[in-house]
């Protein structure tokens, strides 16, 4: 039997994030936006646009596992996602998919998501109240510049 006054706390931290839930629902509304698609020239669209909604959700599930520099990496990873939406959204507008109420719900809510990962990314690499600054490594993976060939080994000693 559960005491009334503990928390309902989720066991993967992931369902915790207002991010994650902001993404479900930007999935949903790519669904509902993509059915307006013609079907003849837009199946590439289509899929791409909602497989770049669903990287939004999934990197930050998959991140959340992770140490917390890791995490830094897959919200920035979840930020690229969230710019590809952008994209997708540009070329439907170009296509005449989608109506401008629409072109501006979905550009609003990819704003707010940014604004809300980039929150959370600063929120993680502040400690005590001071920024972490990033060692060489970090700076080479957050610029881009260095993508592991193989999966990063997390030692706990």
């Amino acid at each position: 039997m559960e005491n009334d006054s503990t928390k309902n706390v989720t066991f993967f931290r992931f369902e915790d994030l207002r991010i994650y839930h902001k993404s479900l629902d930007y999935i949903d509304w790519v669904y509902n936006a993509t059915i307006l698609f013609p079907d003849e020239h837009s199946r590439d669209l289509k899929s791409r646009f909602i497989a770049a909604s669903q990287a939004i959700s999934l990197y930050i599930a998959e991140g959340s596992a992770r140490n917390k520099s890791q995490f830094v990496y897959y919200l920035k990873m979840a930020k690229s996602s969230v710019r590809e939406c952008v994209v997708f959204t540009s070329v439907a507008e170009k296509q005449n998919y989608m109506t401008e109420s629409m072109i501006e719900e979905s550009r609003n809510q990819l704003m707010e998501m940014t604004k809300m990962l980039g929150a959370l990314i600063g929120s993680l690499q502040r400690t005590n109240g001071s920024y972490n600054k990033p060692n060489k490594r970090e700076e080479a993976v957050n610029g881009n510049e260095y993508t592991p060939s193989e999966p990063i080994e997390v030692r706990n000693y």
